[in-house]
């Protein structure tokens, strides 16, 4: 068998159009690679996939009528919790399983399967709310005259009673994903060391009972609080020699109920934390990617990590768990100040669409995270060379064998203190176009990933944490996509300045779905005021960038945005016009940014640069102190009144 069949009988795709209208085949030597990387897949001739049981549909799948009779059982941790025998065409599952997931037994004569099976809600939880709008922001960019030169878990909290005042519902936010501590420069949210755990920078030492502000910390911290740009390796330095003492004061002389509340983490969290510990220090001890460690470690082992805890990294480790312990229960403090305030979203957390390969995600999950392939975009009119973001993503072969665990915790992790969820490019629970390294992104391929299991797995978690998922569904779109993510409750994400017709016209309010977020913007395009003032424009092009768009074209925006306000007899153009357009549509979030409020001109990510712009680094002009009184609150609440939980 070629390569080119191997890979259709794996449910790769190797040709097809791109954003651009143009036929692309892979290069045989990136097939190859690609190949070689993913886990073999070969559906049975029985039932083939994943099973997926929908509470209050009739839920069966067709049988080979030459492979008749079969026997069948599903299996939970528990033991077999049903069976059956069928002669017939088709198997009509249980409709009375309790929610969860299940290993599914089917057998014939000739041979036998063994795939999951997972018996899921209708639909995923929709929230217990009309309409409302959120504040959202790039946490490390919150200025304050308390923290350390980077936005903090307490400056959120202070972000919660802003959004409070301002009549909002919750505060949405970049994503808190753990980066690598010993790669300060290396900060972009959405390339994480790993997605289960939280980025330590975040945390506000001096909230912690064991730390004591010393004088030389205190006058290193002034400059870093003076900067515009966050210096993350100044912040990193005291943060990590900050949080080293308080451990040691707290090792040294624990209170019986904190040591308790951390023992309990250590329990909540289990298996993945300690896995985490020992990755971390191992990393350190090897100063290596994981796969040129010694060999015994460049797997995970249970028994291994039993003993390094028990040996002179005892400590260290402890150290690691130490700090997601502090970063995890100041996030829920946060979260649980929205809920006393009787916020009906409370926490909007965005969650990265991979993991770099490096990580420990990948060194953990090394059968459902293939470490060879970035996932990217294959070229479109924005990006015409496509995309690879340099992040490995899960396959479908390796989630499948492991009954879809790597990514149950993924979304356990991230709706942990969170009442919505953003998932960032969810058009990989479909397919993901995966490029190996080496090649560029038009060397890439689109992999089938096992969809209607994915959003059943989403829907369950989504129902037993009460957390709406949204899905970026942005860019090359497959054809009923959008219906079918709705279909499970799957909320779309509207983003206005995509949201135009043929002819340049912005749509209508009621063109807007009601389960969606609604927002002008995002973090990787102009600000309101970058993109009223052509400011985009001209830093991309003194960059050397395309901006993909003309002055022309800008002023024919400017002219149809005038018209569409026109049109809902909205007679002014500044933010809280388009504001208030937003928030007459039926789409049941709306999203204002901080940076568009506070007028910010530049974007927080321009991609394609990685060095020639500051990206996710620059902070906010004015302090969180002073916001109430620069944002203009009567205009901000007139704009958004439909929505409200303020009165004018």
């Amino acid at each position: 068998m070629d390569l080119f069949a191997q890979a259709k009988a794996q449910g790769i795709q190797t040709e097809f159009v791109d954003g651009q209208g143009r036929r692309r085949v892979t290069d045989a030597a990136a097939l190859k690679i690609i190949l070689d990387a993913l886990p073999p897949q070969v559906p049975g001739p029985l039932v083939g996939h994943p099973v997926v049981v929908r509470s209050g549909r009739p839920s069966r799948t067709e049988i080979p009528a030459a492979r008749l009779p079969v026997e069948w059982k599903i299996v939970a941790d528990s033991g077999v919790i049903a069976k059956g025998e069928n002669s017939d065409h088709a198997i009509d599952w249980p409709r009375d399983l309790p929610l969860g997931i299940y290993r599914l037994q089917v057998s014939d004569t000739a041979s036998a399967e063994n795939v999951p099976l997972i018996s899921a809600p209708e639909r995923a939880f929709g929230g217990e709310f009309d309409r409302c709008w959120l504040l959202a922001a790039q946490l490390y960019a919150v200025r304050s005259a308390r923290n350390w030169g980077m936005g903090d878990f307490t400056d959120l909290a202070s972000l919660i009673e802003l959004a409070d005042q301002l009549g909002a519902d919750g505060v949405g936010l970049n994503p808190l994903h753990v980066l690598f501590d010993d790669r300060p420069g290396d900060c972009s949210p959405y390339s994480p060391n790993s997605r289960l755990f939280l980025n330590a920078l975040y945390i506000d030492v001096e909230k912690l009972p064991e730390y004591q502000l010393d004088s030389e910390t205190s006058e290193a911290l002034a400059p870093l609080r003076a900067g515009d740009i966050v210096d993350y390796v100044g912040v990193a330095g005291l943060k990590w020699r900050a949080l080293r003492s308080a451990f040691a004061a707290f090792k040294a002389d624990a209170k019986p109920a904190r040591q308790q509340d951390f023992d309990q983490f250590r329990t909540e969290r289990g298996t993945l934390l300690s896995h985490f510990a020992c990755f971390e220090v191992l990393r350190h001890k090897f100063g290596k990617p994981w796969w040129q460690w010694p060999e015994e470690w460049r797997q995970p082992d249970d028994a291994r990590c039993a003993a390094l805890r028990e040996g002179a990294d005892a400590g260290e480790i402890e150290f690691v768990e130490f700090v997601q312990w502090t970063a995890d229960r100041q996030l829920g403090a946060a979260s649980d100040l929205a809920k006393k305030l009787g916020m009906k979203v409370g926490l909007y957390l965005d969650v990265a669409v991979g993991v770099q390969a490096d990580g420990f995600d990948a060194w953990n999950e090394q059968v459902a995270i293939s470490r060879h392939l970035g996932v990217g975009a294959p070229p479109d009119p924005l990006n015409t060379a496509g995309q690879s973001w340099g992040l490995a993503g899960f396959n479908a072969a390796g989630l499948e064998r492991q009954s879809f665990a790597p990514y149950r915790d993924m979304l356990r992790a991230s709706m942990r203190h969170a009442g919505a969820i953003r998932l960032d490019h969810v058009l990989g629970l479909k397919r993901l176009y995966l490029v190996p390294q080496g090649f560029t992104a038009r060397d890439g391929v689109y992999v089938q990933m096992p969809f209607e299991a994915l959003l059943a797995v989403t829907a369950l978690e989504s129902l037993a944490h009460r957390c709406v998922v949204i899905g970026e569904d942005l860019g090359t779109v497959p054809e009923g996509f959008r219906d079918q993510i709705a279909d499970w409750g799957i909320w779309s994400y509207l983003v206005m300045m995509f949201e135009r017709d043929d002819h340049g016209s912005f749509r209508n309010i009621d063109h807007y779905l009601t389960n969606a977020l609604v927002t002008f913007n995002t973090h990787d395009l102009s600000t309101y005021a970058g993109w009223r003032s052509f400011g985009d424009l001209e830093l991309k092009r003194s960059l050397g960038i395309d901006p993909g768009e003309s002055d022309e074209a800008r002023w024919h925006a400017l002219a149809m945005l005038d018209d569409v306000l026109r049109h809902h007899a909205i007679d002014r153009n500044d933010l809280y016009s388009v504001a208030n357009f937003l928030a007459r549509t039926k789409s049941r979030l709306l999203a204002v940014s901080l940076e568009d409020l506070l007028g910010v001109v530049d974007q927080p990510n321009i991609p394609g640069t990685v060095n020639e712009h500051p990206n996710w680094r620059r902070r906010l002009p004015v302090p969180i102190e002073e916001m109430a009184s620069t944002v203009d609150v009567v205009a901000l609440k007139a704009a958004t009144h439909e929505r409200s939980r303020a009165a004018i």
